[in-house]
């Protein structure tokens, strides 16, 4: 994964951009009704259930709109939620919270939806060794913000983007030329440019599973669209010479009988692109 470093300048990124594009050259509307020096409180409502994400990025938010915004925090991210509760305060400059406020809504009831599906799913392996993973599936230009919401609803990331793991997939093996050849590649590049990185190979079927063993340094063997009986005799065939993964259309039905085929993660594309926003509400307090 990316740095804290990496990370946090992802998200001043992703807050100035946003904040460009919803304020443009002002927040007219306020601007209009609303007295610079007007100072007002509003509480941040949930209108929805799951788990709640995004508190921690909207502090960021509201400080980097107007470092003398007040909040008072209830609830924490990762918490269970339930229609009627009160997330947050924020108390200050009226036109400050108004010029925040779509910026807070949008992250949050993204964030909170992707928590929640994230946790379904870590429950429902509970008891198993596996721990679900989230992939690039994200939506452009806000993927820190998702991969954050999958740890805050309890799994983990898996490579943050194309340059800090080599994952050498289906198209990449079939561009090289086969198997061996696209590791032998990969290996030397990273003895040629002196670069850390771990690798990790698709297979489609066991033989390809017994090709890649042929290897040593592999990472991780991603076990790509097996059903249970193959996945179960794919994870024993690789026993401890590295790490598994399951993934390809897994889904809350079949997610608990492919943890128990041992396999020690599995990684879902649905935990980022296929949510429904959590209903959030900033309401004016008179």
């Amino acid at each position: 994964m990316i740095t804290q470093e990496q990370f946090d300048t992802e998200l001043k990124m992703i807050i100035s951009n946003a904040i460009r594009e919803d304020v443009g050259d002002g927040d007219h509307s306020s601007l209009a009704c609303i007295p610079e020096n007007a100072r007002g409180k509003a509480k941040l409502l949930v209108k929805d259930k799951g788990i709640i994400g995004g508190v921690n990025f909207a502090k960021k938010v509201f400080a980097y709109v107007d470092k003398n915004l007040k909040l008072d925090v209830l609830i924490e991210d990762g918490t269970e939620v339930t229609y009627g509760d009160i997330v947050m305060y924020v108390e200050g400059s009226s036109q400050s919270i108004l010029k925040a406020e779509r910026t807070v809504l949008n992250a949050m009831q993204r964030m909170s939806a992707i928590a929640t599906k994230t946790r379904m799913f870590v429950d429902l392996v509970e008891g198993t060794k596996t721990k679900i993973l989230d992939t690039r599936k994200t939506t452009p230009g806000i993927r820190v913000l998702e991969k954050w919401a999958v740890k805050i609803g309890g799994g983990e990331n898996h490579r943050f983007a194309l340059y800090d793991m080599i994952m050498l997939k289906d198209n990449h093996i079939d561009f090289a030329g086969g198997i061996t050849k696209a590791i032998t590649m990969a290996k030397d590049y990273l003895e040629e440019t002196g670069k850390d990185l771990k690798i990790m190979v698709e297979a489609r079927d066991l033989s390809e599973i017994e090709e890649i063993l042929q290897s040593d340094g592999i990472y991780r063997i991603l076990i790509d669209n097996f059903d249970y009986e193959d996945t179960r005799k794919a994870v024993k065939l690789i026993g401890n010479k590295c790490l598994t993964e399951s993934s390809g259309n897994i889904n809350e039905t079949t997610i608990r009988h492919y943890a128990e085929c041992g396999v020690n993660f599995i990684s879902c594309g649905a935990l980022t692109h296929s949510v429904h926003n959590m209903d959030l509400s900033l309401k004016a307090m008179k």
